[in-house]
C-alpha cells in the first residue's frame, strides 16, 4: 500500500504526464537535442577504454585487480561527486555544469593519453569520475526538465542517448587501442572538445521556467533517501551493478580477444542495450508492469552471469552472454531509472544524486572484487559472485514491494 504522500505524487506525476504525453519522442526542443548528442559522446568514453583493459594490463605490466581499479576509481568519485551535482547545477545552471563536467572530462582523459603508470592512470581515472558525475546527473534531470513529452519519453531518450554512446564507444576504441592503448584516452579527450563546442552553441543561455529549480544543499540527497521507496531502488541498483560492472570490467580478461575483437562484443552488446532502451522497456512496462518486468531482467541477467562462470573458458559462450546482457541491462535502465524518477515526492535532480550515490558505491566496489577473486581462486568465481549480488537485488525488491508497487500506477507506456 502507498503512503497517503506517495498518492497524492502519484496523483500528480500522472496528470503532468497526461498533460504532456500528445507530444512525441522526437518533438523536442532544440536543448534537448543539444544534451542528447552531448550525452552520446560523453557515454562513448565508457566503452571506449572497455576493449584495451587486457592491452594495459600487459604494456603497463599491472596484474588483472590493478587495472580493475580503473572502473573502481571512476565509480568511487561518481557515487561521493553525485551528492554534490545538485548543489553546484543549482547554482551555475544547467549549461554551464554540464560544460563544466565536460572540460574535466576532456583534461583528465588527455592527461591519463600520457601518463606511464598504473597507478597515475588510476588517479586520473577517478578526475574523470568527477566530470562524468557533473555531466550525467545533470544530463539526466536536464532532459527531463526540458523535454515537452513527459519524464517517460524523457527518460527513452537519455537511455537512447547512454546505449549510442556506449555501442559506438567500444568500436572505435578497439580501433585506436589496436593502435596504442594510449588512443581511447586521447579519443575521449577530443570527442569531448566536440561535445563541448556542440552544447555551447546548441544549448541556450536562458533556462525555461520548467527547469529553474531553488537551491538544494549538501543534505538533500540524505534527506530523500528518507523516502522508503527511494532507498529500496538505491540499494538494489547498488546491488544490480556488482553484476553490471563485473562483466564490463572482468569480462574482457576472460573473452580472449584483441582489441578489434573486444570491441565488436561490445558493439553488440550496447546496441542491444540502445534498442531494448527504447522500443521494449515501456513494452514490458505496459504489459507486465515496471517492478515484475525489472526483476525478470534481473533475474535472467543473473542466469547470464553464472552461465559465464560455469562455461568461463568456452569462449563462444562468454561472447553470447555478454552481447546478450545488452538487451536485459537496456531493459533495467530504462525501467529502474524511470522508477526512480517516479519513487519520491523530491525533485528529480535530487532523487536521481540520491540513487546515483548508492549504486555507483556498488560499481566501485565490483571492478577490484571480481579481479581479487579471479586471483584467489579462479576466473569463474567473479561471475559467481556477481550473479549472487544480482539474485539479493531482486529479493531486496520483492520483500519491499509495498514501498516501491506505487510506481507502476504512473507506468513506463507513455
Amino acid at each position: 500500500m502507498s503512503s497517503k504522500p506517495e498518492s497524492k505524487f502519484v496523483a500528480s506525476r500522472q496528470l503532468s504526464e497526461a498533460n504532456t504525453e500528445k507530444a512525441g519522442l522526437l518533438t523536442q526542443p532544440k536543448a534537448v537535442w543539444a544534451v542528447f548528442f552531448a550525452s552520446i559522446i560523453a557515454f562513448m568514453g565508457l566503452g571506449l577504454v572497455d576493449p584495451i583493459l587486457p592491452a594495459i594490463a600487459d604494456q603497463l605490466n599491472a596484474s588483472h585487480s590493478e587495472v580493475t581499479l580503473l572502473f573502481t576509481s571512476y565509480n568511487a568519485v561518481m557515487a561521493v561527486a553525485m551528492l554534490i551535482t545538485g548543489v553546484i547545477s543549482t547554482r551555475l545552471g544547467i549549461k554551464w555544469t554540464l560544460l563544466s563536467g565536460i572540460v574535466i572530462i576532456a583534461v583528465f582523459s588527455a592527461l591519463g593519453g600520457f601518463s606511464n603508470g598504473i597507478w597515475t592512470l588510476v588517479g586520473l581515472r577517478g578526475g574523470w569520475g568527477l566530470g562524468n558525475a557533473l555531466f550525467v546527473a545533470t544530463a539526466l534531470s536536464a532532459i527531463v526538465s526540458l523535454s515537452n513529452s513527459g519524464t517517460a519519453k524523457a527518460i527513452i531518450l537519455y537511455e537512447a542517448a547512454i546505449g549510442l554512446g556506449i555501442s559506438v564507444g567500444p568500436l572505435l576504441g578497439g580501433w585506436l587501442g589496436a593502435m596504442s592503448w594510449r588512443g581511447p584516452f586521447l579519443g575521449v579527450a577530443t570527442l569531448m572538445i566536440i561535445a563541448f563546442i556542440g552544447l555551447f552553441i546548441l544549448m541556450p543561455k536562458s533556462t525555461p521556467q520548467n527547469a529553474v529549480k531553488a537551491r538544494t544543499s549538501l543534505l538533500d540527497p540524505f534527506r530523500a533517501l528518507k523516502h522508503r521507496s527511494l532507498l529500496v531502488f538505491g540499494i538494489a541498483a547498488a546491488l544490480y551493478n556488482f553484476g553490471f560492472f563485473t562483466l564490463l570490467a572482468y569480462a574482457p580478461f576472460v573473452m580472449g580477444l584483441d582489441e578489434h575483437g573486444l570491441g565488436f562484443v561490445f558493439l553488440g552488446w550496447g546496441i542491444l542495450l540502445a534498442v531494448t532502451s527504447v522500443f521494449m522497456a515501456p513494452k514490458l512496462s505496459e504489459w507486465f508492469g515496471t517492478i515484475k518486468s525489472m526483476c525478470t531482467m534481473l533475474i535472467l541477467f543473473a542466469l547470464l552471469l553464472v552461465a559465464m562462470g560455469i562455461w568461463t573458458s568456452t569462449q563462444w559462450v562468454v561472447i553470447a552472454a555478454v552481447i546478450l546482457a545488452g538487451a536485459l541491462l537496456g531493459n533495467n535502465n530504462t525501467l529502474i531509472t524511470t522508477a526512480v524518477m517516479n519513487a519520491a515526492p523530491v525533485e528529480r535532480s535530487t532523487a536521481s544524486a540520491a540513487y546515483s550515490f548508492l549504486r555507483f558505491i556498488g560499481g566501485a566496489i565490483a571492478p577490484f572484487t571480481a579481479g581479487k577473486l579471479a586471483e584467489i581462486y579462479n576466473p569463474s568465481i567473479p561471475f559467481i559472485v556477481g550473479a549472487g549480488f544480482v539474485l539479493v537485488s531482486v529479493l531486496f525488491i520483492w520483500v519491499n514491494k509495498q514501498h516501491v508497487q506505487h510506481v507502476d500506477d504512473i507506468g513506463l507506456g507513455h
